[in-house]
């Protein structure tokens, strides 16, 4: 992890909650179970070439500067890996009325499956 004028980089997996392919947006669930991160392409300055749908595990660099949490370079790890997380969260959700509520894990990826690019 780097700090450079207040912003911290890491690289980070994640699960592609929802995405918007026709304005190349998409919000990623994060391994560390910390605040959503927030991908748009415009913000890079160019289209990578990668459309990213729900259920998606991906790799990217995260940024967080001041409170929002921001993908970069997201690489496509294993396509519909988690296709039912957002629901599954949603329900979880939904029944929790505590602040001790139930966790739910993120999908295991220390042994990923490659997709060709």
């Amino acid at each position: 992890m780097s700090e450079k004028e207040g912003v911290m980089k890491e690289q980070m997996y994640g699960v592609v909650l929802w995405a918007d392919d026709s304005d190349s947006k998409a919000v990623i669930w994060c391994e560390d179970h910390g605040n959503l991160a927030y991908y748009t392409a415009q913000e890079q300055g160019m289209h990578v070439g990668i459309s990213l749908d729900a259920g998606d595990l991906i790799q990217f660099d995260l940024r967080e500067d001041r409170d929002v949490r921001r993908a970069r370079n997201p690489k496509r790890v294993d396509a519909g890996y988690a296709p039912s997380l957002a629901q599954s969260l949603g329900a979880t959700a939904s029944k929790t009325t505590t602040h001790t509520g139930t966790v739910v894990p993120f999908p295991d990826v220390s042994r990923p499956r490659r997709i060709p690019a």
